[in-house]
């Protein structure tokens, strides 16, 4: 009986390893000849662990037989769940291959393709200093095509009664509104996620991801997404995609059958991130609170992500290149960067980095003061050696600052607009205030428009001044333009009141379209100013809510001068002589056209307003 006992055991256990092998998913979906970074394929199915590789080109829809030489096997190794399969790959010519992997006598077969890289691809240019970055909300933006509001195979339905369901913007709402955002001045366009996003509720802003390879079918389709790309392009538009290592969605196809334990940081019950990224750089952190700030999930329907686990490192760093091949993007925005574990996070860059050398990427730093945010900043001479490889940071201290500036009349020793002359005094922390990421406001924030003292458009106009003036990238929130508010502010915490749609056609009010005249004549005219873009800063101190500064370079500077207070303030040009002595001091007024003469004794600025003087030599 033992040894028959044996006997079956041993047969069964053949029997399972023969079984039919079945290939569902294969990512990257398709790769490209001449890519700095190796392919590593990840296979899902059943059944795959140490199946054999074998790869034949396909010619004409016939399988060749003979060596293959365009895409060749260079190793593989298993999960920890057997229905998984990792390949590496040598990727030498463009074409279709047929991969097989074999178990025993029987095999499943998948079709890959690789084509030829697209000319120029890896020196490709990105956003910079001289864009202006229009941030999306997409879901909430604008319907452009409402067949696609639900589909049969996702879950959540649009329900626009729901201020917290799907109202269905989408990605031709985006495409229809390019000639907007292009007369806006705005040169970038960056929408939140556009990734499938299939959790039951709350999943219209998309940054609880269910699959890293294909764009919801709420928006559009993965061509639709190429063909917005191609068309910005042709508009003169830049687009940034937002992208989300930290955490998946909890409806991830992966969260049924991980690769591995680790693939996610897992705890015996539901644990939260601590929020305190600062672990990272603090000397006195314990080990639990560092951990438990990169590892704790960000929200329920949040599994973190642990990119320790190099499969995972690896998935994610061909995640990300293979958008930026496969769309032809132009920079990257990285949604809440210091939570990922950190070394990992900064390896994940560093392979975009050394794909695309003069890629920009934005991260999502959301911390103040300026130590905290410069120390994510790529190049910043951190105490630790610590590089991030992040070269652009989002600045909140500024932020901050300008909205606490004109959320009240500025009275106190302080307060006002000192409060900006105060944050940009930290500029010298920061490895480069040029790939600053400079904002008013963005979609999980109450509107500049709502923070401002009596939703004074005056006040809204002042900070639209200094945000397109100041050094930096320059981003603004949808419908900013228009000085939207929150529909709801007796509810703060829910960002969804202010995530409310574009408004179009008889819905912009007079009101609205002044809004947007102003800051399309400030920002088409920051468009042609290079000093803007790239010159130094001189700023000078004042202690009556005013708040006055020089952009400048050898040849050309700009003047600003903003008046915060309610009176009208005589502007003090003779404290600017190191400055104006460079320069001619009759210039122009770039809003209106007049010239104004700085040189002048009793020059003033009215109450709530701001002067713009273009000096040359």
């Amino acid at each position: 009986m033992k040894k028959h006992g044996l006997f079956l055991a041993a047969l069964l256990m053949g029997q399972m390893a023969f079984a039919a092998p079945k290939i569902s998913q294969v990512e990257p979906l398709c790769w490209w000849t001449n890519m700095e970074t190796p392919l590593t394929l990840m296979f899902h199915g059943t059944d795959l662990q140490d199946a054999q590789v074998s790869v034949q080109e396909v010619m004409n829809g016939k399988v060749m037989r003979g060596q293959c030489h365009g895409l060749v096997p260079r190793g593989q190794h298993n999960a920890e769940s057997p229905n998984y399969l990792f390949v590496d790959f040598g990727v030498f010519q463009p074409g279709t291959y047929r991969i097989t992997l074999k178990k025993g006598k029987k095999s499943a077969s998948y079709d890959y393709t690789i084509s030829e890289r697209r000319a120029g691809s890896k020196e490709r240019s990105s956003f910079d200093a001289s864009d202006v970055v229009y941030l999306i909300m997409s879901d909430r933006f604008v319907d452009g095509d409402a067949s696609n509001n639900s589909t049969a195979n996702t879950k959540e339905k649009a329900d626009k009664s729901n201020v917290n369901g799907r109202f269905g913007g989408d990605i031709q709402g985006i495409i229809n509104s390019f000639d907007h955002i292009a007369k806006l001045g705005c040169t970038a366009i960056w929408p939140t996620p556009l990734l499938c996003d299939d959790e039951a509720a709350w999943s219209y802003h998309g940054y609880a991801c269910s699959d890293y390879y294909h764009i919801d079918p709420r928006y559009g389709s993965n061509s639709l997404y190429v063909q917005m790309v191609q068309q910005a392009h042709e508009k003169g538009l830049k687009i940034l995609m937002d992208m989300v290592p930290n955490h998946c969605g909890a409806a991830h196809w992966w969260m049924e059958d991980l690769p591995y334990q680790d693939w996610i940081n897992q705890f015996e019950t539901f644990t939260n991130t601590n929020n305190v990224f600062t672990a990272n750089y603090d000397i006195n952190a314990s080990e639990y609170d560092r951990k438990l700030s990169n590892r704790g999930w960000f929200d329920t329907p949040m599994p973190d992500m642990n990119l320790e686990n190099p499969d995972l490192l690896k998935y994610f760093q061909q995640w990300a290149i293979w958008w930026i091949e496969y769309a032809n993007l132009d920079g990257l925005r990285v949604d809440t960067y210091p939570y990922i574990e950190k070394q990992p996070g900064a390896d994940w860059l560093g392979a975009i980095r050394n794909e695309y050398p003069n890629i920009n990427i934005v991260g999502e730093c959301w911390t103040r003061p300026a130590p905290a945010v410069a120390y994510w900043q790529s190049g910043t001479k951190n105490f630790d050696g610590f590089d991030s490889n992040l070269p652009t940071v989002m600045d909140f201290p500024v932020e901050e600052a300008i909205r606490q500036a004109l959320e009240n009349d500025g009275q106190g020793w302080g307060n006002g607009l000192t409060r900006v002359y105060d944050a940009m005094t930290m500029d010298y922390m920061y490895a480069d205030v040029n790939k600053l990421f400079t904002f008013l406001g963005n979609h999980d924030m109450a509107r500049i428009t709502d923070v401002v003292k009596d939703k004074d458009p005056r006040r809204v106009k002042l900070a639209y001044v200094l945000l397109a003036t100041m050094r930096g990238i320059p981003q603004v929130l949808y419908g900013d333009e228009y000085a939207m508010t929150s529909a709801n502010l007796e509810d703060p915490s829910n960002h969804s009141y202010l995530r409310a749609p574009l408004p179009l056609g008889e819905a912009v009010t007079p009101e609205m379209q002044d809004m947007f005249d102003f800051q399309s004549a400030l920002f088409q005219w920051r468009k042609n100013e290079p000093v803007l873009h790239f010159g130094k800063t001189m700023h000078f101190m004042a202690r009556n809510n005013t708040y006055a500064f020089f952009r400048y370079n050898e040849d050309e500077a700009v003047f600003v001068f903003a008046n915060a207070s309610d009176e009208t303030r005589r502007i003090p040009t003779e404290t600017y002589a190191e400055i104006l002595s460079k320069y001619n001091t009759v210039g122009i007024n770039p809003l209106t056209g007049e010239k104004v003469d700085l040189s002048k004794d009793g020059l003033e600025v009215k109450g709530l307003s701001t002067l713009i003087v273009k000096l040359s030599k």
